[in-house]
């Protein structure tokens, strides 16, 4: 547990502490301390505040980097504006995911807030873990056969838990001129989706979009859901258009995977490759039946490559799934154009 605040790793430590399975090892009050911990004592995994005196927590992030540590590593940040993009950063660059400190809450109601947030991304990982160390065999890996995307398609890419990491690893190697547009629901809260959107527009050969009701979907550029809406599409006599809603959250999320493929499955039919990469939970899984019915396909981020075998695994066991593949070849199929359905043996 890192942190600054007495208060806060106290909190963190008795949180997580009472996870079942899970031992809290340490604990560090800055950056500097925590690199020297964490090389002593090996952690499976760390909660890092992002902001603190000596070393931020991307700084730590960058040393573990740099040190090749093994430990997964969870921000805890505060919902500002200010540290808004040093956490995008840090989920960028190898943390797995972001937990909010709870704000003006009683202390038994931060705790709380806590436990919840904390604890599921805690099980889910030792639950991946567990899949991976049990699994007798990998996954097939099926590689389609070289089709272009044609005008007219669309791909959609949904993720949570691991996401921003693997977003970037996807659409880094895509290039600039693909010949359809990208929909992409990420799970997270909404003034971190505006400093993701910033980001990958700067570190990609293509432009990308935080996406608003009423924006023209174009080949070539990828739109992502804002954090707190549902992002749809629909279509006008000027072409299809992104439209954001505030329906009720499916699974808990709001942007849905469900929400977004649903909507894309009316409006581009057969048209979709629809692409599920790690998160938690079974986000996606309604939204990919919808998309094969209406005779899209599915990709699926293999077992072996996730940060959380959640929402891949419930596509993939349903049966809805056309290409189970690691994350570096989903980017490169995607961004090669060879990726249709009538691809597929």
């Amino acid at each position: 547990m890192v942190d600054d605040s007495a208060l806060y790793r106290q909190m963190l430590k008795h949180v997580v502490g009472g996870v079942a399975g899970v031992e809290v090892v340490g604990t560090a009050v800055d950056g500097l301390e925590a690199v020297n911990k964490i090389a002593d004592l090996r952690p499976d995994l760390v909660t890092l505040d992002v902001q603190m005196p000596n070393l931020d927590g991307l700084g730590v992030l960058r040393e573990i980097k740099r040190r090749s540590l093994q430990t997964l590593v969870v921000m805890v940040s505060s919902l500002t504006a200010q540290g808004a993009p040093e956490t995008v950063e840090a989920l960028l660059h190898g943390a797995i995911d972001c937990v909010l400190k709870p704000a003006g809450l009683e202390p038994h109601l931060a705790r709380a807030e806590l436990r919840q947030a904390l604890g599921e991304r805690l099980a889910a990982v030792l639950a991946t873990r567990r899949e991976v160390a049990v699994a007798a065999t990998p996954e097939p890996s099926v590689q389609a056969a070289g089709v272009s995307l044609a005008t007219g398609d669309c791909v959609a890419i949904g993720a949570s838990t691991g996401g921003p990491e693997a977003l970037r690893k996807v659409l880094s190697a895509m290039p600039a001129g693909i010949a359809a547009p990208l929909f992409i629901v990420q799970h997270m809260p909404a003034k971190f989706t505006e400093s993701l959107a910033k980001r990958l527009d700067e570190i990609t050969a293509f432009p990308v979009h935080l996406a608003a009701t009423g924006m023209l979907a174009e080949p070539g550029q990828a739109y992502l859901a804002p954090g707190g809406f549902h992002l749809t599409a629909v279509r006008r006599d000027h072409g299809i258009v992104c439209r954001l809603t505030q329906a009720p959250p499916r699974h808990g999320c709001r942007p849905s995977v469900d929400v977004l493929l649903e909507s894309l499955a009316e409006v581009y039919a057969d048209k979709i490759v629809a692409t599920i990469l790690t998160g938690m939970g079974s986000d996606g899984l309604a939204g990919c039946r919808a998309v094969k019915a209406a005779g899209g396909a599915v990709v699926a981020q293999n077992r072996e490559g996730c940060v959380v075998y959640g929402m891949p695994k419930a596509v993939i066991e349903a049966g809805l799934a056309d290409v189970v593949l690691p994350l570096d070849a989903i980017g490169e199929m995607l961004g090669g154009n060879r990726y249709r359905r009538s691809a597929m043996p």
